[in-house]
């Protein structure tokens, strides 16, 4: 114990928040240099949405991993993999094999058909007000769960690097974030962002590559040699000693799942949301409408899939690099918890300067998703419920703009105060429930929409309106809000019902059905030429987008 408690006081010692503190800023100060050059030229509605459609498949490929790669891959998923070990990287597993369902059903055939947003795909052959207005509020509560794990992450991140215990200074810490999240997008529109995402993709890959060799050096071996260590450090932990599991275990499924019936239960609903959730992610979908062509949008694709790849199979060495070089009870007794294990990795492997340079390349990964998702969730709000059903699509889009930067700023807002609330959640598993909300909410409509000529508005509608409904009563009322030591109200209040801590095994089959229901019931909305025309569209790109140099 005594050892344990001295090796946390080393650590902590170690750190230097006023080089933590110099070092973020000049990353801010640089990135909002960026964002300021390229809000100069965000003028349209199509710029502040989509950036004009400018940019090539290299560099929207650079920002669809900037916008994925979330705090939730890099601080959420090490911290589970150092202490869960082989539960913990179905994470990565899951995360990444979601991209492949993402590209092979929806990516491209959506940007073909849209303009600005996903509702513009799923009202194009149904009636649009209904449609529209659902989809809004799918992409809202989407946009706001994914924003509370970025949120809870930056508090982690930042408490772990100054060294704060208090929760009001980790509040603070989270308030900050959020106001210069809402800066980003206010200034520089979606090419501000993009131009943000990019470097920090660059930075994030390169910063995770470094740590990975590193690890392996500190390690004096490859892969087994590295397994090997982590058993060791376990087996010698207090947290072993407290949770009961044998050492050997963080290399076998099942340290976290596998406990009872109901554990697997809740893993599966977790591999369900995951696989199925990046499809219906508004943030990620409408990143393929900020590149000209579906050969751009394509390019863009394979440039993702390789640095999404690399980095979800480095996150495997990184956690049990932080579970061998760090050790769950340090990992523990930091601000943050499992938050915190990349941070105090880095510090093990590099010292105070690079941890504060691999920090700073966190808080710009939490800057730039929180950003494109406070884009996607205005531009939702503006293009789909302000323009089209307020305003029978009549505003202008300096009105919509304005709309949208207003919307921006609530959602920070409220993004602020559940991110406090959220600071003490594994971010990644707080991002799983975005995930759940997303393939119940989306995912059905987006499919039905795309692939099944006789699906109708009360279909679409009664899809969205269930997944949605049905995925946060049970988010609610599961021990993920209430009831365990680690629910967002604590073990002390307790309401919840639903067994497990995923919805997405009962929300996401409900979608479907209600789907299929509504459609077979529902009035046919006898919108032939449209449904011609959209089937043409989603498989040629024909009508809307330019020409192609052959």
């Amino acid at each position: 114990m005594t050892t344990t408690t001295l090796a946390q006081a080393d650590v902590m010692a170690d750190i230097n928040p006023v080089l933590n503190i110099v070092v973020f800023l000049a990353f801010i100060v640089v990135t909002m240099a960026v964002v300021l050059r390229a809000g100069k030229s965000t003028k349209e509605a199509s710029d502040f949405y989509t950036g004009g459609g400018s940019f090539s498949g290299r560099q929207n490929g650079l920002a669809i991993a900037g916008d994925y790669l979330s705090a939730a891959s890099f601080l959420g998923i090490v911290g589970a993999i150092a202490l869960t070990g082989y539960d913990g990287f179905l994470y990565s597993v899951g995360f990444f094999v979601a991209w492949l369902v993402a590209l092979l059903l929806v990516a491209e055939p959506l940007r073909n058909v849209g303009r600005f947003t996903m509702a513009d795909v799923l009202s194009f052959r149904l009636r649009q007000k209904p449609v529209r207005v659902a989809a809004a509020f799918g992409t809202l509560f989407v946009s706001l769960f994914y924003l509370i794990a970025q949120m809870a992450g930056a508090g982690s991140l930042v408490s772990v690097l100054l060294n704060l215990k208090g929760q009001t200074e980790q509040a603070i810490v989270v308030a900050i974030v959020g106001v210069v999240m809402i800066a980003y997008v206010l200034i520089g529109g979606m090419k501000g962002t993009t131009y943000v995402q990019m470097i920090k993709a660059v930075l994030l890959v390169g910063g995770v590559s470094i740590m990975t060799v590193l690890v392996f050096i500190a390690a004096k071996g490859g892969i087994s040699e590295l397994f090997n260590q982590a058993v060791a450090t376990h087996g010698s932990s207090n947290y072993l000693a407290e949770k009961g599991y044998e050492a050997s275990q963080i290399l076998e499924p099942g340290l976290k799942y596998g406990k009872s019936e109901l554990t697997k239960l809740d893993f599966v609903s977790l591999a369900i949301s995951l696989v199925l959730g990046t499809a219906g992610l508004p943030h990620v979908l409408m990143r393929f409408y900020t590149v000209p062509t579906a050969t751009e949008a394509r390019r863009s694709v394979t440039w993702a899939i390789v640095l999404i790849g690399a980095f979800y199979l480095m996150t495997l060495v990184l956690g049990f690099g932080a579970a061998a070089l760090v050790g769950p009870d340090i990992i523990m007794k930091a601000p943050g918890t499992a938050n915190a294990a990349a941070p105090l990795l880095a510090l093990q492997l590099g010292g105070p300067v690079f941890m504060a340079a691999i920090s700073a390349v966190a808080f710009a990964t939490v800057l730039a998703v929180v950003a494109g998702l406070a884009i996607t969730a205005s531009a939702s709000v503006a293009h789909d419920i302000y323009d089209a059903v307020l305003r029978n699509g009549q505003s202008s889009e300096e009105e919509q703009v304005r709309v949208s930067r207003i919307t921006v700023i609530v959602i920070g807002v409220l993004s602020i105060v559940l991110g406090i609330l959220a600071m003490g959640q594994n971010v990644a598993f707080l991002v799983s429930l975005a995930f759940a909300i997303a393939a119940s909410a989306n995912l059905p409509t987006i499919l039905y929409s795309l692939y099944w000529k006789r699906f109708n508005t009360t279909g679409a509608v009664t899809s969205m309106y269930t997944g949605l409904a049905a995925a946060l009563i049970l988010i609610i009322f599961s021990p993920a809000v209430s009831g365990e030591p680690t629910s967002m109200l604590g073990e002390h209040i307790d309401f919840a019902w639903f067994p497990l801590s995923s919805p997405g095994i009962v929300s996401i089959p409900l979608a479907f059905i209600a789907g299929y229901l509504g459609t077979i019931f529902g009035k046919p909305d006898n919108f032939d030429d449209l449904q011609a025309e959209m089937e043409v569209r989603s498989l040629t790109g024909v009508g809307v987008e330019a020409a192609v140099d052959h």
